[in-house]
């Protein structure tokens, strides 16, 4: 009996060791996903965000977007209270087929679709591009016989053959409920809706500063952006003191514009 007692209480005390380690690795293993995931949105955001503006945008202001039209390239607050929405080229794009010469008014690129076949380019939500990076123009007409693209306006400059012509998107971040989740989302603002990009983000905050460091409401004089998310784990730790359970981490991070300032 004596024996058993004390292989009953060993067993006893094995077991409370695994379920107090097997709580830990469960509680870490969630924070880390956590952090990970809020890191993975901060990157993105802080990576189009610092290119808000490039391609010369200001030759296409205001720039209407299907039912919006934005006067900024950024736009706090836009399309909702807290939220940010930036104009700027996207990753995908196509290039020159030939030389795009001063003066004249039409393009041949090499592709009007994505790799996903999804249109680069058209008349309603994808309607500006810029050339080169260095002038942008709104298209009036696109021939998808010949590749060919009209632009609005004559283009001021010479461009070489191979020459990327981005596609400019207006990019939203703000909050919104997902699966009743508090979602990070991201909308391109091309009739697709906003997709969510990180979940279990409570707080999603965005300081406008100048190139001083000062607090600024001038969307032109926005030279550094504050970003601010707070993130929580997807569950409730059960052996957590105080508060609700969840366990929570802020990320913060500055973004400094590169092409603010510089338009021509």
């Amino acid at each position: 009996m004596i024996g058993l007692v004390i292989a009953a209480l060993s067993v006893a005390g094995v077991y409370r060791t695994f379920v107090h380690q097997q709580h830990t690795y469960v509680v870490q293993e969630q924070v880390v996903d956590m952090q990970q995931n809020a890191r993975v949105a901060v990157n993105q955001m802080a990576r189009e965000i610092r290119m808000a503006g490039f391609g010369n945008l200001s030759m296409v202001l205001p720039a209407a977007i299907g039912l919006q039209t934005y006067n900024n390239i950024l736009n706090p607050d836009i399309p909702a209270a807290g939220a940010l929405t930036i104009l700027s080229p996207i990753e995908d794009r196509a290039t020159l087929t030939s030389t795009a010469l001063s003066g004249r008014n039409q393009i041949m690129v090499s592709e009007l679709n994505n790799a996903s076949g999804a249109p680069l380019y058209d008349l309603d939500k994808k309607k500006y591009v810029s050339i080169g990076g260095v002038e942008s123009h709104l298209i009036s007409s696109i021939d998808s016989v010949n590749r060919t693209i009209t632009l609005s306006g004559n283009l001021t400059l010479n461009h070489l053959v191979g020459t990327p012509v981005f596609p400019i998107r207006a990019i939203s971040y703000q909050l919104g409920v997902e699966s009743g989740i508090l979602t990070l989302k991201r909308d391109e603002n091309t009739g697709m809706g906003s997709q969510p990009i990180a979940d279990n983000i409570e707080t999603l905050q965005f300081d406008y500063l100048d190139s001083n460091g000062n607090p600024t409401a001038i969307p032109g004089d926005i030279h550094i952006i504050r970003v601010t998310l707070i993130a929580r784990t997807n569950m409730q730790d059960p052996e957590g003191k105080g508060g609700d359970g969840y366990r929570r981490r802020q990320i913060e991070t500055s973004i400094r514009l590169r092409n603010m300032g510089l338009e021509s």
